[in-house]
């Protein structure tokens, strides 16, 4: 007779692994594509004469993903997560294509344009993906794997990008992402059959009522989206025209605000248990990690005289750390989710506490960077267990809805922190003093701490 530990579900073995190495392939190219981005977009922007557009390409997938995410959330819960992962894959390579043959600026933000909507499609999907084709307690591990990809995108993205731009120039960056793409979407095929002949799960009329709900407040994405997009390029303008500019992000943030009131599902600004209390801790996880991490490079730079590229090693640190926290959550540890959410939480109140003193201090950064480890670590371990809490709580009738609106919670959350932040910055750009670093560092670890304080929340009601 076999034993326990013979039959236990296996990621890597049998009818699972064409699916574990399909999501791989597609999750590593994403984030190579993420990365190489930022290598590239330079030498483009200088290539076109178009300087001036650099804020508006970095803006355009971060706007079209929000709506994106709306979307594939509906249509995965509608359809199934096939035809929203066929349209990403689709829209993924058109984004690539229209990038690498560019002849004018316009045509590379289209291209990001489509890169975003791409990103949120398939975001969804294989979340929707993994959900029905693996047992629940394999879970866990393949959302480590999700965040393990990320680390080899983040140390060697950027240097391969920078040779192949060097050596064969940057429309290659996109054009060779296409080739791989064909056999990450041939190995999904099995589990995409097996999805395709399920039974549809039956719908009560509940199910149909937060459907309809969820339809209506498509046009409620929209305008974040907009939003975000303009509030992200009128924060480019704000030194150059801080009256217009300022208004526009008032204004913008305003429309954000009750954007999220309708897209968000309710109890969710007040932490309601269950699932309405993932998606908060998720938004405030979410905004304390990136924004924080948007800022420390340049901390480094102006206060520590750092180096670009001794700067840059804070991008390592996070995608090793990240990976850390998201494989220690994925063994098989016995301990309860939540206990795991909220000690991800803590790991990052504490470093990015931590972490804020290298602007308060000038003191040894080895103390800070190590604290940078340890919100890493932290987020590794608390948003991997977010993705398995919003699947926990989800059947086949509502989990693409639930993982777009944790996914559209952090957007909103990161970009609302990213325009108040950036304003703060504006307004002292000629001579940044350690306390505009310091507060927006310090403010991550607030935030960390009430998703710490929220955490306990996030059980089924």
């Amino acid at each position: 007779m076999p034993s326990t530990t013979e039959s236990r579900p296996r990621l890597f073995t049998g009818q699972h692994l064409p699916l574990v190495l399909g999501v791989i392939g597609l999750v590593t190219l994403g984030a190579f594509e993420n990365r190489a981005v930022g290598t590239a977009l330079p030498t483009m922007v200088r290539e076109f004469d178009a300087l001036g557009s650099f804020g508006l390409a970095n803006a355009a997938p971060n706007a079209s993903y929000l709506i994106s995410l709306a979307i594939a959330g509906l249509w995965s819960d509608r359809r199934g997560p096939i035809p929203t992962l066929r349209a990403g894959a689709i829209s993924f390579a058109l984004a690539q294509i229209l990038v690498g043959t560019a002849t004018a600026m316009p045509m590379v933000v289209a291209g990001r344009l489509l890169s975003g909507l791409a990103e949120g499609l398939l975001d969804v999907s294989l979340v929707v993906l993994v959900a029905r084709a693996l047992p629940a307690v394999l879970r866990p591990r393949m959302f480590s794997l999700f965040a393990a990809m990320w680390i080899l995108p983040s140390v060697l993205g950027p240097v391969l990008t920078g040779v192949v731009t060097e050596q064969f120039g940057w429309r290659w960056v996109f054009l060779g992402a296409i080739v791989l793409l064909v056999p990450s979407w041939l190995l999904l095929g099995p589990a995409m059959r097996q999805s395709a002949t399920a039974e549809a799960p039956e719908r009560t009329a509940e199910d149909v009522a937060e459907l309809e709900a969820w339809r209506a407040a498509l046009p409620w994405a929209l305008a974040a989206s907009v939003a975000l997009f303009s509030m992200t390029l009128a924060g480019d303008h704000l030194e150059a025209h801080p009256i217009i500019s300022g208004t526009a992000v008032v204004v913008a943030l305003a429309v954000l605000a009750r954007a999220a009131v309708r897209v968000m599902p309710a109890g969710m600004f007040v932490a309601r248990r269950g699932f309405p209390a993932v998606v908060a801790v998720r938004a405030l996880g979410g905004a304390a990690f990136a924004v924080s991490g948007a800022y420390l490079p340049l901390l480094l730079t102006l206060q520590h005289h750092f180096s670009p590229s001794k700067a840059g090693v804070t991008l390592s640190i996070t995608g090793v750390c990240w990976a850390f926290g998201s494989w220690l959550q994925g063994r098989e540890h016995g301990i309860e989710r939540v206990t795991v959410l909220r000690t991800g939480l803590a790991f990052m109140a504490i470093g990015l506490l931590v972490t804020s003193l290298l602007a308060w201090t000038n003191g040894t950064t080895w103390i800070g960077l190590i604290g940078w480890g340890f919100a890493g670590i932290g987020m590794g371990l608390s948003s991997s267990s977010l993705s398995v809490l919003t699947l926990d709580l989800s059947d086949h009738s509502n989990s693409g809805r639930n993982s777009s609106a944790g996914q559209m919670a952090a957007t909103m959350s990161i970009a609302t922190g990213l325009a108040i932040s950036g304003t703060l910055l504006a307004f002292n750009s000629d001579n940044p003093r350690p306390w505009v670093f310091g507060s927006i560092v310090t403010a991550g670890g607030v935030l960390a701490l009430l998703g710490f304080l929220a955490a306990p929340r996030c059980r089924r009601a």
